[in-house]
């Protein structure tokens, strides 16, 4: 079948691709150890692109696989700017009330760019202007276009806790609505955790103090501001990257012990406006640096299990849906869509046929009537299970719909698929008896069959006339099998 096709060329994508990153890693590892004269530098630039691609993957799955969230942003502020119009007075407003129902933080910054209200106490009184004046020219910008916005990815200044924030202005322009959402209990922030490879590189080379994620502001992502602020020097070192997009480095102290410092431009392929721009902030001994060169062996691994990681994830959200949708759901048998391209051209080897079977459930109807939806689903489930349990390898088995069922099977003889037949008749009969109500409605199946050659070479004509041999085994007293015959 063609989503046969598909599901090989996504496998053979995903082991290609495993197998050229894992090539080049080795490459890579080959060269790292033949250019011992530049092995410091290229650590340094190892271990940067390892953060840089731990971030991007980061980015790149919110981007492919949480989409939801910043409509919701969107329509939650929709929905308070229309409580604006209605009440325009912020001090009557349930903030925390809101916060329950929107599941977000909300806050209101007025002209001067101040926090006048929020579900938020904290950050009630913050002022823009003086805290982040990058910030604040963006505000401006945003507010006078009132159009909505929002950044995949920032910090709560007061708790370091990471948010996507989104804002609009009211339409009067008085004040900026801003949303924000924790993305520490997101599932895809914990799936791609670049914090948690932030700690193993720290374990992983003894010579790094400490690495930090600073956004165009300077605020470190992870951390309140009470934990850590940049000093003077450091702050000049982390301007002068952000401005030259260059790296930097300067000497100074890291709790109270000799250290280097040095800053790198990070520009998100996927975020925008203030979230584009990041600056990688690596501590470090530099003498212990250069004792530790041999562990550069384990980065690689790392290397890999992020790659493997995202490709599978990757994999997973393309397959699962191409599953879903050639499968039942009810009872996971191929479905319709899979039976449609199904083959046009049926082959069987030389001396048999292949068997085309049209199930149909007897009186299936009233189940449904007089027993309810959930026991006609029950029925349907367990009776698919009879007919994936006793179809052979050879087979295969597909809800066609309703209560109807279709069975291909290959290479097979006429003796064979009327056994076949009968067994399927025989478990659902004793299956209908297990349960006194289903019973007393009548319920049974019927089959019918046709065969190719003999009646057709396309699934069309075969379909057509195991239809007609079903209708002649429910006019011979249903509960039986019918082999289509020329003269129906």
């Amino acid at each position: 079948m063609k989503y046969n096709l598909r599901v090989k060329l996504i496998v053979s994508i995903v082991i290609l691709a495993i197998m050229s990153c894992t090539f080049l890693a080795i490459v890579s590892f080959i060269q790292l150890k033949k250019q011992t004269e530049t092995e410091n530098e290229f650590v340094f630039k190892r271990i940067e692109d390892s953060i840089k691609e731990s971030l991007k993957s980061y980015e790149k799955a919110i981007l492919l696989l949480d989409d939801n969230s910043a409509e919701k942003m969107k329509e939650y502020t929709k929905m308070l700017i229309e409580k604006y119009n209605e009440n325009p007075n912020f001090d009557e407003w349930d903030f925390q009330g809101l916060n329950q129902a929107l599941g977000m933080h909300i806050y209101i910054i007025n002209k001067e760019n101040v926090i006048t209200h929020s579900s938020f106490e904290q950050d009630i009184g913050l002022d823009f202007t003086k805290c982040c004046k990058k910030l604040t020219t963006l505000l401006n910008e945003r507010r006078a276009t009132g159009e909505f916005y929002h950044d995949a990815l920032d910090i709560e200044q007061q708790t370091g806790e990471l948010k996507k924030f989104s804002y609009m202005a009211t339409p009067d322009k008085k004040y900026v609505i801003e949303l924000s959402y924790s993305l520490n209990e997101n599932n895809i922030f914990k799936a791609f955790n670049f914090f948690n490879h932030i700690q193993e590189l720290k374990e992983l080379y003894p010579f790094i103090y400490d690495i930090h994620i600073l956004n165009i502001g300077g605020l470190t992502l992870g951390k309140s501001t009470n934990e850590r602020r940049l000093t003077e020097k450091e702050k000049e070192a982390f301007d002068r990257t952000l401005s030259s997009k260059q790296p930097t480095e300067i000497d100074y102290y890291w709790n109270g012990t000799p250290a280097t410092f040095r800053y790198m431009f990070y520009e998100s392929e996927f975020d925008r406006d203030f979230a584009q721009n990041k600056v990688i902030e690596i501590i470090y001994d530099e003498k212990l640096w250069n004792a530790n060169l041999h562990q550069i062996k384990k980065m690689f691994v790392i290397q890999l299990i992020i790659i493997f990681s995202f490709v599978l994830v990757l994999s997973f959200v393309i397959a699962r849906p191409m599953y879903l949708a050639y499968h039942d759901r009810l009872t996971g048998l191929a479905n319709r869509s899979a039976f449609d391209e199904f083959i046009t051209a049926i082959k069987t080897k030389k001396g048999k046929k292949t068997a085309f079977f049209m199930i149909d459930l007897d009186h299936f109807k009233e189940v449904n009537d007089v027993l309810g939806h959930q026991s006609g689903d029950v029925l349907l489930k367990k009776v698919a299970q009879i007919i994936r349990t006793l179809i052979p390898k050879n087979g295969e088995a597909y809800r066609y719909g309703g209560d109807e069922f279709i069975v291909v099977l290959n290479s097979t003889t006429t003796e064979e698929a009327k056994e076949l037949a009968q067994k399927i008749i025989t478990e659902i009969n004793q299956l209908v008896k297990q349960n006194t109500d289903i019973d007393n409605l009548g319920v049974s199946a019927s089959i019918g069959i046709s065969f190719y050659p003999d009646d057709g070479d396309n699934k069309y004509l075969l379909y057509k006339k195991a239809d007609v041999a079903l209708y002649t085994a429910k006019e011979k007293g249903k509960g039986q099998y019918s082999i289509f015959k020329t003269e129906y």
